[in-house]
């Protein structure tokens, strides 16, 4: 493998980010706030179907 120096390293580094597509600000934002409505309703899931554990085994084992 050919070794590259570091100044030579650091112009690819650059060439290759100047090809990234960056998303904007409003992509970043409508993505940010899916993301935490997603935990939420995954959160609300959760905490239904943890209870309905907890009331299915208290039933079981006569603890209600």
């Amino acid at each position: 493998m050919a070794k590259t120096n570091p100044v030579e390293f650091l112009q690819q580094v650059r060439a290759e980010t100047k090809k990234v597509t960056w998303p904007t600000r409003k992509e970043t934002l409508v993505t940010t706030a899916m993301v935490f409505v997603m935990v939420l309703v995954a959160c609300i899931f959760f905490f239904i179907v943890d209870q309905l554990i907890q009331l299915g085994i208290g039933a079981v084992l006569g603890l209600r």
